[in-house]
């Protein structure tokens, strides 16, 4: 079910509809603001709509390297998986 939530990212209050729950949205915006606190910090009189642009490219470049990270996983346990079925066989 969609619920409507008032938030704030960077001094800006948004109304957003989400099927998230209130504690997910409040997880989500803390860590917007924390990106952007992050590169508020790093540069001097930095423009709000290149803040926001830098805080993206960092929180996607976190979730690329997971992205990849969940990938060798999964591709770790598939093989992993295939080989303990092959001594399976190979026992019976």
């Amino acid at each position: 079910m969609k619920n409507s939530h008032k938030i704030t990212v960077l001094g800006q209050e948004l109304s957003v509809i989400s099927d998230s729950e209130d504690e997910e949205v409040a997880n989500v915006v803390r860590y917007v603001n924390e990106k952007m606190d992050e590169v508020l910090r790093t540069g001097n009189g930095i423009k709000t709509l290149n803040v926001a642009i830098l805080a993206a490219l960092n929180i996607s470049e976190e979730l690329l390297k997971l992205k990849g990270v969940n990938t060798e996983l999964c591709d770790q346990i598939e093989s992993r998986a295939e080989n303990l079925i092959q001594l399976i066989d190979e026992a019976n």
